[in-house]
């Protein structure tokens, strides 16, 4: 079955746990274990292309002029390269929801441009198991020992996932997530939860119980999603890994290896 896949690769931040940088950080460049150099995101538009995924936005915000200049129109890797502008910074689910008209009829694989996964191959069985099942929104979920810098996965005793807890102290979570396909039904709901959220008052962030207000994660409106009737699956890699290159520690640890 061929079906119209567009990824989406959010780049809107502004990476200040890297601090200041002389370019956008999705085109940090670093050097590969066979010696060439590539460049962080590069790694996400290969695992697309890997699910036979031809189409990608990136979703960028003003200044970050030199990714398109870099990528292009993508011909070079293989894909069809698109650029858009978001003028929000409440979090990644405003970032992406710039793209809602551009795919609301459409299945949506989402990645994030600063991680390295394994296998490489994962968004091919996530998509696989997305087209002979019938959920709204799947994701992939690997072992983790990161909860206080990770969105963690609760399940209940049938192995449905029932909780996404955010960077908390919960060392009871084992599994964490790092990609996702979902259909129109669920870009739909993020567009109308965010846009609850931007006229609750909260200036579009998350209320907490002591009264503060935090930013929104994708791993939010997931859960919301899940509480409002949507189906959430998941397939668990039980080999697999992420690391998330946010940070120089995890950079140099990269670039060391190569």
């Amino acid at each position: 079955m061929d079906l119209d896949i567009v990824g989406l690769i959010p780049a809107g931040g502004v990476a200040s746990r890297l601090g200041k940088l002389p370019c956008s950080k999705e085109i940090l460049p670093y050097r590969e274990a066979s010696g060439r150099v590539s460049v962080l995101s590069a790694n996400l538009l290969h695992y697309f292309s890997l699910a036979g995924i031809q189409k990608a936005l990136f979703i960028i915000r003003k200044g970050k002029w030199d990714i398109p200049e870099y990528f292009g129109d993508g011909r070079q890797l293989g894909i069809d390269l698109g650029y858009l502008i978001t003028g929000q910074n409440n979090g990644t689910p405003y970032t992406l929801n710039q793209a809602c008209a551009f795919v609301s009829n459409r299945i949506v694989a989402l990645g994030f441009p600063d991680i390295i996964l394994e296998p490489e191959n994962a968004f091919a069985e996530l998509k696989q198991k997305f087209i002979t099942g019938h959920s709204d929104i799947i994701m992939g979920v690997v072992p983790s020992k990161d909860y206080l810098k990770s969105d963690m996965i609760g399940f209940d005793d049938s192995g449905k996932i029932c909780e996404i807890v955010i960077k908390q102290n919960r060392p009871d979570l084992k599994y964490s997530w790092f990609a996702a396909l979902w259909r129109p039904t669920f870009t739909i709901f993020m567009h109308d939860y965010l846009e609850q959220l931007t006229q609750s008052g909260s200036q579009g962030r998350i209320s907490q119980p002591d009264g503060l207000h935090r930013e929104v994660f994708v791993g939010d409106v997931i859960l919301a999603a899940l509480r409002n009737g949507l189906r959430v699956d998941h397939h668990i890699f039980t080999e697999g890994y992420y690391r998330d290159l946010g940070t120089w520690d995890e950079f140099h640890k990269l670039s060391g290896e190569g």
